[in-house]
C-alpha cells in the first residue's frame, strides 16, 4: 500500500531528516509537537502539525494515545517513529498497525524480542552470534571490571561500569533509576567489560520478501557516558573482520525474520574478536555516513519496505570515507554538564547539503535548530550533525575540523572545541581509537582559545563596540573613537569569561583612529580565597586595521587576524582565527546583587532533584556526593567542592530548580577538634 500521508512521532533533528525525505518523494507530512517545541523549525516544515498538550515526553511524545488521536485528527496513513521516545516500543508499533496504519520499522515481535537484550542475547547465540559472558544479577560476579547496562532501550542510559566488587551494588542501583525514567523499564544485566574495545555496528536492511542484507559498517568507538559523539564509516578494519562482521549481522536479522532498517552493533576486541552488544530496530543518528558513502536514502528505503516493495536487486558498493560528529548543548570540560539558553547564532560555513543530497566530497548538516532556537531542559541535548565526505579518511577529518572550528555557535554552550580537538588528535589519525579514547586524551578538553589570545579577542570586541558607539552617535560623530581632551587616558573595558574570570581590556586611540597603545590584566572575580590581584598580561605587537560594529581587523606581530563580533545585549561573541570566545561585558559602575552564603552550591541549569544523599549537620569531604540533579534525561551528581558540614539542603528530593538556586550549603570551618588550642603549652581539656 502506497504511503500518502505520514506523520513522524518525534521532533528536531530527525523529524526534519524525515520530512526532507517526503518532500522528494511527493509524500504528504505531519509533525506532532510539545508546547515546548512549538516554534521549532520541524513543527513549521510540515504541511500539518497538531499539538500535544504538554511540554515534558512523558506528557507528550511518550503519550502513544496522543500521538494515534493526532494521526487521527490529520488523516495521516503512515507513522514513522523516528528515532528515541516510542522508536523501539512495541506497544505502540502494535498499536499504530492495530489502529489500520502503516507502520515504518519492524513488526512489534521485533522489537520486543530485540528490545529484550538478554532474551535478544540468548536466541542470537543460537544462530551463532558471538557473545560476552553475562549476568542476571550480582552473585559470583569475580571477574572485573563488568559493564551494568539497561535491558531496555539504549543512547547509553543506564550504563555504569564497574572495576571492583564495593561499587557493584550501588552502580546497579543507579543504572536501574535512570533506566526506569529513562525508558520507563528498570531491568539490567551485567557483561564482561572489553579494555581498549572499539564499538562497531552494520546497517542492516529486511524487506517483506524475506530478503535481509548489509548496507555497510561504522566505526562509533568515541563515546561520552557511553554516548557516540563522532562515527564514521567505513570501520577502519581488516577486510576478513568486516567480513565475518557483515554475515553475523545478516545472521542476527534472518535469525528475526527481519523488516525494515536496523543496526547489528559489536564489540571489537584488540585482537579482533568481535561480540554482539545489541541490534537496534530503527534507524540510527549516525545514519548519514552510511548514506554518503553508499549513495542511498535509507528514509526512502524505510518508506519502500513499508509499503511492501523488495529492495533494489543491485546495492551500491560504499566508497571514499565519511565523518560524523553530534553537535551538543554541553559543557564537555564541567562533566559533561547540559547547556541551556538561546542560540542567538547558528552558521556553519561551507555547508553543501543538508539532510541528505551530497553528490561529491563536502560537508551536509541535519540540524534541529536555527538562529532562535530556544535550548531547554526537557529533551536530549544534541543540537546537530555535521557529516562530512572525503575521497579518503584524512580528507574528511580535514574537511570537518575546519568547517567546525570556523562555525558561529552563539548563545549557548557546546562540545564544538572538544570534538575538533578530536578530530586533530594524532591518535584520531591513527585510528587509535576505542572507547575509552576520551579517558586518556585528556588534552582533547582543553578550549581552542589559548589563554594567551583570550586578551586580543577581547580587545577585537572592545574596539567592535567602540566602533558601535561610533556609528550610533546622535552628534559629533565624525570625531574619533574614544577621542578625549586627555588623549594619555586609555578607555576601559571588563569583560567577563567563563569559569568567574574576568579580563580588563585598555587602549587607546591617536587622531587618526589608529591604536597607540594597548594592554590586559585577567583576574579571578570570585575564587576560594577572595579574588586575585590582576596579572599583567605580555602583549604582542598590535596594530589596527579595521573596525566595524561586526569585524574588527588586527596585525598581531605582522600577520594580520580577522575577528568576526556579535553583540547581543552585554553578551558579546568573537570568532577568530584562534578559536572563540564568548565574552560578558561588565558596567562599569555594577549595582548591587544580592548574595549567597558562603559555602552555597548553586544549580547549574534546571533540572529536578532525584536523590538527596546526605542529612543538614552530616559532616563530609571534598567529592562526596551530596544529591542528583536531573535533566537533559541524564543524572548529574552534585558533590561537595571541600570538606565541612552540611549547613542547608533547602530542595527536597523531587523539588523543581532552576539555574542559580542553592542546592546545598556546605559550612567549611574547621570542626572544634580541628582548631589548635592558643597556648600550646596548657592542657586544652
Amino acid at each position: 500500500m502506497m504511503i500518502r500521508k505520514l506523520l513522524v512521532a518525534n521532533r528536531g533533528e530527525i523529524a526534519r531528516r524525515v520530512f526532507a525525505t517526503c518532500r522528494a518523494l511527493g509524500v504528504e507530512t505531519v509533525a506532532v509537537h510539545s508546547d515546548a517545541d512549538a516554534a521549532e523549525p520541524f513543527v513549521g516544515e510540515a504541511d500539518q502539525a497538531v499539538r500535544l498538550p504538554g511540554a515534558t515526553p512523558a506528557e507528550t511524545y511518550l503519550r502513544i494515545e496522543k500521538i494515534l488521536d493526532a494521526a487521527r485528527r490529520s488523516g495521516a496513513d503512515a507513522v514513522h517513529p523516528g528515532y528515541g521516545f516510542l522508536a523501539e516500543n512495541a506497544e505502540f508499533a502494535a498499536a499504530v498497525t492495530d489502529a489500520g496504519l502503516t507502520w515504518v520499522g519492524p513488526p512489534a515481535k521485533v522489537i520486543a524480542a530485540m528490545g529484550d537484550k538478554l532474551a535478544a542475547k540468548a536466541m542470537l547465540a543460537e544462530a551463532g552470534v558471538p557473545m560476552l559472558p553475562s549476568w542476571t544479577d550480582t552473585d559470583g560476579i569475580s571477574d572485573f571490571p563488568v559493564l551494568v547496562k539497561a535491558s531496555a532501550g539504549g543512547g547509553g542510559r543506564g550504563m555504569r561500569i564497574v572495576r571492583d566488587a564495593a561499587g557493584l551494588a550501588e552502580a546497579v542501583a543507579s543504572a536501574r533509576r535512570e533506566a526506569a525514567a529513562a525508558f520507563g523499564d528498570g531491568t539490567v544485566f551485567i557483561e564482561r567489560y572489553v579494555e581498549r574495545g572499539r564499538h562497531v555496528e552494520v546497517q542492516i536492511f529486511g524487506d517483506a520478501h524475506g530478503r535481509v542484507v548489509a548496507l555497510g559498517d561504522r566505526e562509533c568507538s568515541i563515546q561520552r557516558r557511553h554516548q557516540k559523539i563522532v562515527e564514521e564509516a567505513p570501520a577502519v578494519v581488516p577486510e576478513q573482520v568486516r567480513t565475518a562482521l557483515h554475515e553475523a549481522a545478516v545472521a542476527a536479522g534472518r535469525a528475526v525474520d527481519y523488516l525494515g532498517a536496523g543496526t547489528v552493533e559489536f564489540l571489537l576486541a584488540p585482537g579482533g574478536e568481535f561480540f554482539f552488544l545489541e541490534m537496534n530496530t530503527r534507524l540510527q543518528v549516525e545514519h548519514p555516513v552510511t548514506e554518503l558513502c553508499t549513495g542511498l536514502d535509507l528514509v526512502g528505503l524505510q518508506l519502500l519496505v513499508a509499503e511492501g516493495e523488495p529492495l533494489p536487486a543491485t546495492l551500491p558498493v560504499s566508497t571514499g570515507h565519511a565523518i560524523e560528529v553530534r553537535l551538543c548543548a554541553e559543557d564537555a570540560g564541567a562533566g559533561w554538564r547540559p547547556a541551556t539558553g538561546t542560540l542567538h547564532r547558528f552558521t556553519v560555513p561551507a555547508v553543501a547539503a543538508e539532510f541528505g543530497g551530497l553528490t561529491r566530497p563536502g560537508l551536509r548538516l541535519d540540524s534541529g535548530v536555527v538562529a532562535g532556537s530556544v535550548v531547554g531542559v526537557h529533551y536530549d541535548s544534541m543540537l546537530a550533525k555535521l557529516i562530512a565526505w572525503g575521497r579518503t579518511r584524512a580528507e574528511a577529518t580535514r574537511l570537518l575540523s575546519t568547517a567546525l572550528a570556523r562555525a558561529e555557535l552563539h548563545g549557548v554552550t557546546t562540545n564544538r572545541d572538544l570534538l575538533v580537538r578530536v578530530l586533530r588528535s594524532p591518535a584520531f589519525a591513527a585510528v587509535e581509537i576505542d572507547t575509552g579514547f576520551l579517558d586518556r586524551h585528556a588534552e582533547v578538553f582543553a578550549p581552542l582559545l589559548p589563554t594567551d589570545r583570550l586578551p586580543l579577542a577581547a580587545l577585537a570586541a572592545a574596539l567592535a563596540a567602540a566602533a558601535q558607539r561610533r556609528a550610533t552617535a546622535p552628534v559629533l560623530a565624525g570625531l574619533p573613537s574614544g577621542w578625549r581632551n586627555v588623549p594619555a587616558f586609555p578607555q576601559t573595558t571588563r569583560f567577563a569569561v567563563t569559569g568567574g574570570d574576568e579580563i580588563e581590556v585598555r587602549y587607546r586611540l591617536d587622531r587618526a583612529g589608529r591604536l597607540a597603545e594597548w594592554s590586559s590584566t585577567s583576574a579571578a572575580s570570585d575564587s576560594a580565597d577572595g579574588p586575585e590581584a590582576p596579572e599583567p598580561a605580555v602583549e604582542p605587537s598590535v596594530a589596527l586595521v579595521e573596525a566595524t560594529p561586526e569585524r574588527v581587523v588586527l596585525d598581531v606581530d605582522g600577520v594580520r587576524c580577522a575577528y568576526r563580533v556579535n553583540r547581543v545585549g552585554s553578551a558579546v561573541f568573537v570568532d577568530g582565527p584562534d578559536g572563540a570566545a564568548s565574552l560578558a561585558e561588565l558596567p562599569r559602575l555594577p549595582l548591587p546583587t544580592a548574595e549567597v552564603a558562603a559555602g552555597s552550591l548553586l544549580a547549574p541549569l534546571p533540572g529536578a532533584v532525584t536523590r538527596v544523599h546526605v542529612q543538614v549537620g552530616q559532616r563530609v569531604t571534598a567529592g562526596e556526593p551530596l544529591l542528583t540533579l536531573e535533566a537533559m534525561k541524564l543524572e548529574h551528581p552534585v558533590l561537595a567542592p571541600t570538606e565541612g558540614v552540611v549547613a542547608e539542603l533547602p530542595v527536597p528530593a523531587g523539588g523543581q530548580v532552576q539555574t542559580g538556586a542553592v542546592l546545598a550549603v556546605i559550612d567549611s570551618s574547621p570542626a572544634p577538634g580541628d582548631l589548635e588550642p592558643s597556648n600550646p603549652e596548657e592542657d586544652p581539656r
